[in-house]
């Protein structure tokens, strides 16, 4: 990029997305620019059609440009929620086109659901939120994704939330006005530290304690790692404690103490929560999402997901949709 101009961003919005990701990436953008008293950065709203767009919390930003336009933009980074549909049948070409001509592509959370859809071309893994993880490998098997906060190759950029938005900007800021200034702007928003693209998620363990899974004793979060690259099919907990190198008994102890749970109960749970994410953030048969988190039969999948969330898959699936459709509210907010 020419130095001597600003940065141009532009964000992509669908109804729906998340208010939050697009404040964390502006703000710092925003404060950069007062601190060294230059415009380095500017940015730009834009939708498939210039008009209106609702955030998931219900408040309506107004898009000067639309997708078609010749956008002045050196940057364009896609914010909605997962389930997103294009209206507009050429948005996936505008954004191809876009990428060949060297504008670099990005999303924020479930933006890269609608970026992977568009067939933009991608180098490396995309960084996916731990929430939209089992929807994005069921809809896109074949797509290289990763649990860190966020991934910048030349080509694109994606951050899993909000908070790694804020993260994304700063690298942006750190890249065209230096790492001191960067740290300037994440103290000015007490934000505790810069993180790159080496650090992964925190992710809540499944317990009554409030902790995360990199907080568990590595004997436990080695299980559970295990049991995340294996749900459809995951080995006997004697095969998993071999594996660790400690008895099936040291396991079983060590999970109870951990998280409250014994590993058999802490694998449902699992399993649990990736149906869930492809129930919300797909539109799979159920019988589909049976198998794939390990169960022979829809059935036995609607029994345990009842004692989990106190409704069926299809009730779950209807009311997120209802929510969608009356106040374009995707849940569970990320």
């Amino acid at each position: 990029m020419d130095p001597r101009r600003p940065e141009r961003i532009g964000f992509l919005l669908f109804d729906g997305f998340p208010m939050a990701c697009l404040t964390s990436m502006i703000e710092p953008m925003r404060a950069a620019n007062e601190i060294s008293k230059t415009e380095e950065f500017q940015w730009v709203l834009v939708s498939e059609g210039a008009a209106k767009v609702m955030a998931s919390a219900s408040v309506s930003f107004e898009t000067p440009l639309s997708l078609s336009a010749q956008l002045p933009i050196d940057c364009l980074i896609v914010l909605s929620a997962p389930k997103v549909t294009f209206t507009c049948p050429h948005t996936p070409g505008h954004l191809r086109a876009l990428a060949r001509h060297g504008t670099v592509l990005g999303a924020v959370s479930g933006g890269v659901f609608p970026l992977v859809r568009s067939g933009v071309p991608r180098r490396g893994p995309i960084s996916v939120h731990w929430c939209y993880e089992a929807a994005f490998k069921s809809e896109f098997p074949d797509v290289d994704y990763s649990d860190q906060v966020i991934e910048i190759t030349p080509d694109l950029m994606t951050a899993s939330g909000a908070a790694a938005a804020f993260d994304l900007s700063l690298q942006l800021i750190h890249t065209r006005l230096g790492a001191s200034l960067a740290t300037e702007v994440a103290c000015w928003f007490q934000h505790p530290m810069m993180r790159g693209s080496d650090v992964r998620q925190a992710i809540p363990a499944i317990s009554t304690a409030a902790t995360t899974e990199q907080a568990l004793p590595s004997r436990v979060s080695r299980t559970i790692e295990i049991y995340s690259g294996a749900l459809s099919t995951p080995p006997t907990l004697a095969q998993v404690a071999a594996d660790i190198g400690i008895s099936t008994r040291q396991l079983e102890r060590s999970f109870k103490q951990a998280t409250g749970l014994n590993p058999t109960k802490y694998l449902r749970r699992m399993r649990m929560n990736a149906a869930r994410q492809m129930v919300m953030y797909t539109n799979q048969p159920f019988s589909n999402i049976a198998e794939t988190v390990g169960y022979s039969s829809a059935a036995t999948l609607k029994r345990h997901y009842g004692e989990a969330f106190g409704l069926t898959p299809k009730e779950d699936r209807s009311r997120i949709n209802l929510f969608r459709v009356s106040g374009n509210v995707p849940l569970p907010a990320t």
